[in-house]
């Protein structure tokens, strides 16, 4: 059974914790809110389904697709954790050309691996 609770309940409710929390915590009170507002959404679909002799599970959620972005991620954490230590040893031992060499090749790997799944997504 979906959610039980008025929608509009759930809209004041995240509309005073908002007031009272300030704007830092907006974004995770409207994440919140839309997932509290699938949930009825989708109970009301299901119970619409089972009242017209329909299987609701035949319905189910379909998985979501990742995005390329999501692919991209530890990639990205893989190069700033390498890029710190690299920072250090290149600019105490090599200087600042050592430095934009050590960059510039995190720089072009980054960019390949992004056309790479760019192109496959």
């Amino acid at each position: 059974m979906y959610h039980e609770r008025p929608l509009r309940e759930d809209l004041q409710a995240t509309l005073d914790a908002r007031r009272d929390l300030g704007p830092d915590y907006e974004k995770a009170l409207v994440e919140s809110f839309a997932d509290r507002l699938d949930a009825t959404i989708a109970g009301r679909v299901r119970a619409e389904l089972a009242a017209q002799g329909a299987d609701p599970a035949a319905y189910g959620p379909r998985p979501r697709a990742k995005s390329p972005g999501s692919a991209m991620t530890p990639i990205v954490l893989g190069s700033l954790g390498i890029g710190v230590p690299l920072t250090a040893i290149a600019a105490g031992q090599a200087g600042l050309l050592g430095l934009a060499i050590a960059w510039l090749a995190i720089v072009i790997i980054n960019v390949a691996a992004a056309s790479a799944i760019m192109r496959r997504g």
